[in-house]
């Protein structure tokens, strides 16, 4: 129903924004990670989803794509609700997230208040296949080293080689070597293919 949010934020804690649009104040729930991205602004453009249970009617904001695409993946799972999709994204970036899911890291998810190993282990079963779909790259806050380490594992995806492989050579290298251009990273990561 709703898409999206733009106007003058009246208020702001870690766990939800209060955005005026058309002199109407909406209440909408947020990660930790929005929160962050959100800084010191004054007006904000949030994508939304709305979710209605019996005894609520919840909105939750999101500052990019990918962190709302993650959210309703999260959504999809059973036993996954509104509250612990948004306890995953407050406790890791979308990007980690979709990491941990597609490498099968249940115990990463576990180490989340509120997330056993059941559901742990749910989450990767249920998403491992999806999450490749959501592409990180919508992703407009990432850091530099975190561009050029999505942008290195696709292009060495697109080359034929493993994803498992990779993202662990890609990580080894920008751990070791600190920050690096994508050519650069690409070089190394052939060499030890």
């Amino acid at each position: 129903m709703f898409n999206h949010f733009v106007g003058r934020i009246i208020e702001k804690s870690p766990a939800h924004v209060v955005i005026e649009c058309g002199q109407v104040g909406y209440y909408l729930n947020i990660s930790l990670t929005t929160y962050g991205q959100i800084g010191d602004a004054k007006e904000i453009r949030l994508l939304a989803h709305a979710v209605y249970r019996e005894d609520a009617q919840l909105l939750f904001g999101f500052y990019t794509p990918v962190e709302k695409d993650v959210f309703l993946l999260l959504l999809s799972v059973s036993g996954v609700g509104a509250n612990t999709a948004r306890m995953i994204l407050s406790a890791l970036r979308p990007n980690e997230a979709i990491q941990a899911i597609s490498n099968g890291d249940s115990g990463m998810l576990q180490r989340i208040k509120g997330i056993g190993a059941k559901t742990a282990q749910r989450i990767v079963i249920d998403l491992r296949d999806k999450v490749g779909g959501v592409s990180s790259t919508k992703d407009v806050g990432n850091e530099v080293s975190s561009s050029v380490r999505d942008e290195a594992i696709q292009a060495l995806i697109v080359l034929g080689f493993s994803r498992q492989a990779v993202e662990r050579i890609v990580s080894s290298i920008l751990a070791k070597e600190g920050d690096q251009n994508l050519e650069e990273v690409l070089r190394i990561a052939l060499s030890q293919l």
